[in-house]
């Protein structure tokens, strides 16, 4: 996985030089404007960071465009960079929003509007499934209830949502999550409880819950 947009065979000093120096020594220059010496900080994290976005994206070519994103994102927000945490441990973090955005934006083109339709399909679909498929009133409910919880779960702090879609969502086992996000099992499970509990009180999903007990009745 290569990167033209961080390529400065022009730049000064040279990148062999670049190469000796020092994790903040190229994020000070970098935060310059100066590509080369992010490029030495692309090369050295890359493989890193399409791990992080491959564990999330099965498929391997919107890894890639995810991690090129993660990395085009962190050179545009590097003065954001307070050095708190490791850089490594930042840009981590911009993967993982890179890749979760990736799929979001996936899911959005692959939900097609009924009316858009070719008719001879939607005819064929509809002798096929006529029986099994919910009607037009459970179909719409079931809509409404997935928006209220997609909702939700955007409202939880980053920390707490990115552990829920993770887990819940995108279907990766407490283990994976917690390797994805860098941390300790154990702070994964810490991270879900406090989302599980967020997620309870929120009046909206009650509505939910109260909504799926009527209609089990």
């Amino acid at each position: 996985m290569t990167s033209t947009f961080f390529s400065a065979q022009n730049d000064a000093p040279a990148v062999s030089d670049l190469r000796a120096w020092s994790e903040m020594q190229l994020i000070a220059s970098a935060k310059g404007g100066e590509r080369a010496p992010f490029g030495v900080l692309y090369e050295r994290h890359m493989k890193r960071v399409y791990s992080v976005t491959r564990r999330i994206i099965r498929n391997r070519e919107d890894a890639e465009d995810a991690a090129q994103e993660c990395f085009l994102n962190a050179f545009v927000h590097l003065k954001d960079f307070n050095g708190r945490s490791q850089f490594a441990t930042w840009l981590t973090r911009i993967a993982i929003n890179a890749a979760l955005m990736k799929l979001r934006k996936k899911r959005g083109v692959q939900e097609v509007p009924m009316d858009e339709l070719n008719p001879s399909i939607e005819s064929v679909a509809q002798r096929e499934f006529r029986d099994d498929a919910p009607d037009p009133e459970e179909s719409c409910s079931a809509r409404e209830r997935r928006r209220i919880v997609k909702s939700a779960i955007s409202a939880l702090r980053p920390r707490a949502r990115n552990v829920v879609e993770l887990f819940h969502i995108q279907e990766h086992s407490i283990r994976e999550t917690a390797q994805i996000l860098g941390i300790s099992t154990g702070a994964a499970k810490a991270r879900m409880f406090h989302a599980r509990v967020a997620l309870h009180r929120m009046p909206l999903l009650r509505s939910v819950a109260r909504s799926n007990r009527l209609s089990a009745r």
